[in-house]
Order: structure tokens, then C-alpha cells, then sequence
């Protein structure tokens, strides 16, 4: 199976290369558009009109948050301090070296690494451009309620992890359905769906986590620096390739070690510039405020669907961006040190909160008092015309910047490439531990993977937006019918953890 992998992925990447008709970005992007379209296709079935996904996640979110009381809301404060370490000695008691690999923040700050990235600068744009600025009300409310959802998949992330001998951990959905749905007695549904889960991760780290990534770096690098050959897109994609396969040499601790630097440095610079620029605009905010509310359940957007259809739009961006529900976040999870499962799923609490209920409300307010004066129209394919120019993705942000921070088409593709990177870097951790859980773990296996995921670093760089984002979201997708059949047979072991967890805290 590992040679058809092999075979290929290297003919998709190695014919465009030989072809003297066209330029080497178009002819990967024309590769991989069947690709993209058929796993699109098949994800994406839909009821009515919208995908019977979406459908899943919002329901098993508003499930959750009512079965547990709204931690969200609850355990909250809770949350922050397990972070700032004030819960470490209860933790450490009684245990010993093997029970994890990195600590609670650093936990925390590889899984919000590949979560915070172009999905909050991109997606976002992409939400707003396709739904108005309704969407931003329904990315919010899909935010809080997704805190529930990563509070339950990591606790069992960390709860059915495996250690081997040398400390090493392996968790994530694949650990808690295999092990688990045995426990229940299920366990021919739990290994096939863990099987199916591991399939659909590693193509989420080569798409979601890796391609579509590299993809809106090589928009912006492109644009800043003026390429407009045919095979730039490929040479900053080797350029990326170097630079991530380096990081991920180390594996977790050197991942968590990189992260924990580059996350709160680039978010809180992030945070910071959109604050800026909302305090010039500070006399549009409530009108920003009113006009995202008012569109948000009487949308007027090009042919965005009424209520029901902005709604989507909202909530398929932000569960794009936050994964809660996916499980994908659960991998990174389950390496933190600690011998309390449900202390880390109180950590992944603060994941999309972070993400999008902070950073993609304040990229959105940016984008629409920037439009405060209407210089652009909502609603179509996904870009906006302004000043005769069609802009998508992150391209409407970064103008959205630059009409108010000087040289910030700089600082936004410095912030683009690093937020790329480091989602790159925790989703090659993410597939390599899927990989590993199909294929074994061995040395040879480790290095097959990482060969593929560097490769899909250049194809993304060279194919279309339309192509990477649409193979993304069928990948990152796909994770959640697996792991959703993990979470409702197994929550109950959540509820337990947490009483375990909580009655510590107390004594």
C-alpha cells in the first residue's frame, strides 16, 4: 500500500516537471482538480440543501454543551489556570516520567497551531466574501459551542493513550475507538472506524493541514514579491518544504518546542494590529456589531440562501478553522504530561475560543469596517471586486490591512507564511501518528510519510485556491464520522474523568 502511495503521489508531482505546453503551477492544479472534486463529492452528501455534516457537528456541539452543563461557560477560569500550571502539583502526584511528553501550554499551543493559521486570516475573508457579514455571527456561535466538542474528544485522547517503553506516547481518535468501543464490546466497529479515521487524517495533513496552508502562503509571497512565472508557486513550495521538513525531524518536542514561540507571538502580534486598526475605526464598530447581527438572520448576500444558507457558510468556515469535532486536536492532546485525562480536555476547551470566538471575530471586524464606506460588495465565488482588482482569501485581508498600517502587505505575509508553517508543523504530527497507527513505526515509515507530506507542500504552493480548499474540506470533513462514532459511545468515560478530575482540584 506504501508503494502506491509512493508511486502516486510522485507521478502527480514529477509529470508536470517533463510537460513543455504548459506552466508547471497550472498543470499541477490540473492534476489535482479531479482529485479534489471527487472527494468533495463524496463528503460533502447533502440533506436539503447543505451537507448532512454540518448537520452532525452542530447537533453533537449542542449535545455535549447541554450534557455537561456548559463547560464552556463553567469551567472556563478552570481552564486558564490548569494552563498557567496552578493544578501541576495535584497532577504530578503519584506519577511518574512516562506519563506524558510536553506540558500543558505546550499542548496547547501545537494543537492551536493547527488550528490558528490561514483558516482565521483566509477562511475568513472567504466566509464574509461568500455569506456577508452574517456569517461572522455564526463562526462565533459555532466557536463557543465547538469548545464543548474538543473538551470531549481530548479527554479521551488523553484517557486511551498508549505509552511505549521509552516514554513515547500514541493517542488520538484512532487509540479511543480501537480500545475504547472493545471496552464496550464493539470491537470490529471500533477498529474499522479508527482505520477510517487514520485514512482520513493523513489526508487531511496533506490537504487542510499542509496544502491548503502552503497554498494562501504562496498567494501572498507571490504577490508581495511580484512572481508571476509560471513555476513560482512550485519554487516557494520547495522553499516551505525545507524549512518544515527540518522542524518535523524532531518530532513532538521539537514541534511543541517551535510552537510554543512562534503561536503567542504571531496571535498576540496578530491580535494587535487588528486591534489597532479597529481603534481608527473605533465609530464603525457598532455599527459593525449591528450590521453582522441584522445579517446574520436577514442576510442579503449574492445568492447566499437566506437564513439557513449564511448559517452554513458560518459555520463550515469556522468548523474549518477550529476543528472542533474532527478530532484532530485530541493527537496533540494526548502527549501532555499528566495523569488526569479530563485536565487537558479542560485546556482543549480554550482551542476555539482562541481561534475564532478572538481571532476570526477580530479578523472579520477589520473586513467589514473596511467596507464601512462600501468598497467592495458581498456575496459570490468567494472574491470581491475592488477598484476593478477580483481579490479571495487572504488577499481581502491583507487589502483590508493595508489601508490602514503602512507596509503591512509585509507584516500580513510575514504572518500569513509563520501561521502556515506552524499549522504545517502540528498537522505532519497529526498524520505521521495516523500513519504510524496504519503502517507501523518504524524508521522507514516515518521517513515514506514525511516524504509525502513535504511533497504535498509544493503542490499546494502551485495549485489553484478553488482545488486545494475544496480537497481540504472533504478531508478535515471526513474525520468527524469516525471520530463522532467514538465520542457518543464513550462520553460517558468523559463524565467520569471529570468528576475524578474536579473532586482533586477540591481536596
Amino acid at each position: 500500500m506504501k508503494k502506491i502511495f509512493l508511486l502516486s503521489f510522485f507521478s502527480l508531482f514529477t509529470l508536470p516537471v517533463f510537460s513543455q505546453e504548459k506552466g508547471l503551477d497550472q498543470r499541477i492544479d490540473e492534476a489535482f482538480q479531479p482529485i479534489s472534486d471527487f472527494f468533495s463529492q463524496v463528503v460533502f452528501f447533502s440533506i436539503g440543501e447543505n451537507p448532512f455534516v454540518i448537520y452532525l457537528l452542530v447537533g453533537s456541539a449542542i449535545f455535549f454543551t447541554l450534557y455537561f452543563g456548559f463547560p464552556n461557560i463553567r469551567y472556563f477560569i478552570t481552564s486558564i489556570n490548569v494552563v498557567r500550571g496552578k493544578y501541576d502539583e495535584i497532577e504530578k502526584d503519584g506519577s511518574d516520567s512516562k506519563d506524558g511528553e510536553v506540558s500543558h501550554f505546550q499542548a496547547l499551543t501545537t494543537a492551536v497551531s493547527g488550528t490558528v493559521g490561514n483558516g482565521n486570516i483566509a477562511g475568513v475573508a472567504l466566509a464574509i466574501a461568500l455569506g456577508g457579514p452574517g456569517a461572522t455571527f455564526w463562526m462565533i456561535v459555532c466557536g463557543l459551542m465547538g469548545m464543548s466538542l474538543k473538551f470531549v474528544e481530548c479527554t479521551l485522547g488523553v484517557h486511551y493513550r498508549d505509552v511505549d517503553k521509552d516514554g513515547v506516547v500514541y493517542g488520538g481518535p484512532m487509540y479511543y475507538l480501537s480500545k475504547g468501543l472493545k471496552e464496550k464490546g464493539f470491537a470490529t466497529l471500533g477498529k474499522i472506524s479508527a482505520i477510517l479515521f487514520a485514512i482520513f487524517c493523513i489526508g487531511g495533513s496533506f490537504g487542510g493541514g499542509n496544502a491548503a496552508q502552503a497554498n494562501q502562503a504562496a498567494i501572498v509571497l507571490k504577490d508581495l514579491l511580484g512572481f508571476e512565472s509560471t513555476f513560482a508557486g512550485a519554487v516557494i513550495g520547495l522553499i516551505l518544504a525545507v524549512i518544515v521538513g527540518i522542524i518535523i525531524i524532531g518530532g513532538i518536542k521539537r514541534i511543541a518546542s517551535v510552537t510554543e514561540k512562534i503561536v503567542p507571538f504571531m496571535a498576540l502580534l496578530y491580535i494587535l494590529a487588528c486591534v489597532y486598526i479597529l481603534g481608527i475605526n473605533f465609530s464603525f464598530i457598532d455599527d459593525a456589531f449591528a450590521l453582522i447581527f441584522r445579517e446574520a438572520f436577514n442576510p442579503t448576500a449574492i445568492g447566499v440562501g437566506g437564513i439557513i444558507g449564511v448559517l452554513m457558510v458560518g459555520f463550515r468556515r469556522a468548523a474549518f478553522s477550529n476543528e472542533a469535532g474532527v478530532g484532530s486536536a485530541s493527537i496533540a492532546h494526548s502527549a501532555v504530561k499528566t495523569k488526569y485525562a479530563a485536565s487537558e480536555g479542560l485546556v482543549a476547551l480554550l482551542e476555539p475560543f482562541i481561534d475564532t470566538v478572538v481571532i476570526c471575530t477580530l479578523t472579520a471586524l477589520v473586513i467589514i469596517t473596511f467596507n464601512s464606506t462600501g468598497v467592495f460588495a458581498y456575496g459570490g465565488e468567494g472574491g470581491v471586486l475592488i477598484d476593478g482588482v477580483m481579490y479571495e482569501g487572504a488577499g481581502i485581508t491583507s487589502k483590508a490591512f493595508a489601508e490602514y498600517i503602512p507596509f503591512s502587505d509585509i507584516f500580513l505575509t510575514v504572518a500569513v507564511v509563520l501561521f502556515a508553517v506552524s499549522t504545517m508543523i502540528s498537522w505532519s504530527y497529526y498524520g505521521l501518528q495516523s500513519w504510524k497507527y496504519l503502517f507501523g513505526r518504524g524508521e522507514k515509515s516515518d521517513l515514506t510519510y514525511k516524504l509525502l507530506f513535504l511533497s504535498f507542500v509544493i503542490i499546494g504552493s502551485a495549485a489553484s485556491m478553488n482545488s486545494i480548499w475544496a480537497f481540504s474540506d472533504a478531508m478535515i470533513f471526513a474525520m468527524v464520522f469516525p471520530n463522532m462514532v467514538g465520542l457518543y459511545l464513550l462520553f460517558p468515560v468523559v463524565k467520569n474523568q471529570l468528576n475524578k478530575y474536579l473532586n482533586a482540584i477540591k481536596k
